[in-house]
């Protein structure tokens, strides 16, 4: 495949630029949906649920697989810029580390005192879920 079908890829979180790079095909976690986008996609703007966003290099190279625990992607016919408030190399994560943590935030929601308490350990449980099945 040849470069020009690649498009600029980049993946920013609060504290700096975790990847600039070219990419043949980017699919991303949408809260509407999974999304596909190539190079000459349309331009918009889409809100990221939890879950892993895929980067293939190349029309036959294999994906980066990305955890991303939300945010939003911007996208145009030239670039996609997903803008992440946690992002994480699938390779990275540890299961029995995140089994601890779910056990503990499991914990922490029967202790919990209040709604607003309760709710925020809801959607912990649920980024930790996601990790589990990335």
């Amino acid at each position: 495949m040849s470069e020009d079908n690649t498009f600029n890829f980049e993946l920013v979180s609060p504290e700096r630029i975790l990847a600039s790079e070219p990419a043949w095909q980017v699919t991303i976690p949408g809260e509407g949906g999974t999304l596909g986008v190539r190079k000459g996609h349309a331009s918009f703007v889409v809100s990221i649920k939890p879950g892993v966003v895929e980067v293939l290099k190349s029309e036959n190279g294999e994906a980066d697989k990305i955890f991303i625990a939300g945010g939003f992607a911007d996208v145009s016919a030239e670039n996609v810029t997903v803008l992440a408030e946690e992002a994480i190399n699938v390779n990275d994560l540890d299961k029995e580390s995140l089994a601890q943590e779910l056990q503990n935030l499991n914990e922490d929601l029967e202790r919990a005192e209040n709604e607003g308490e309760k709710a925020k350990i809801v959607f912990e449980i649920g980024i930790v879920k996601e990790k589990l099945s990335a």
